[in-house]
């Protein structure tokens, strides 16, 4: 009889633990496709993009409040609405790569209401010297 209810118990407790493991996040939430990206090999002067994807896995709207990046040499453009919960959108980032050479690595925060407030991306690119314009 105690081996019946100590194994009903287990039972039990192991439900209520599947159950709270399978409840969405409550609030936005930012879920970058891809975290990392290489350019490869530019040359100096050259300028590059690349698009980070994300989706809303929340349960309420989410809302970009910044895009912050670590030097001039990084542009970006983000959506201004907001994203709803499943829904899509993307950061574009553009490397101006003048002045600079040898292997970059540079961060990208994206800076929203999510309850991961501040959600980082990174990119490398390896700067050539110019093309010899014979």
């Amino acid at each position: 009889m105690k081996k019946l209810l100590v194994f009903t118990l287990l039972i039990g407790l192991a439900y209520v633990g599947m159950a709270q493991e399978a409840k969405p996040a409550s609030g936005p939430v930012l879920t970058f496709k891809e975290k990392t990206f290489n350019f490869g090999d530019i040359y100096q002067g050259d300028k590059v993009t690349h698009v980070f994807s994300f989706e809303n896995t929340g349960t309420e709207p989410l809302i970009l409040s910044n895009v912050l990046v670590q030097c001039g040499c990084t542009a970006t453009k983000w959506p201004k609405e907001p994203i709803e919960p499943g829904k899509t959108g993307e950061i574009e980032v553009q490397f101006n790569s003048a002045g600079k050479f040898g292997m970059n690595n540079k961060a990208v925060t994206a800076v929203s209401n999510a309850t991961n407030a501040q959600e980082r991306v990174t990119f490398t690119v390896n700067v050539l010297p110019k093309k010899d314009s014979k």
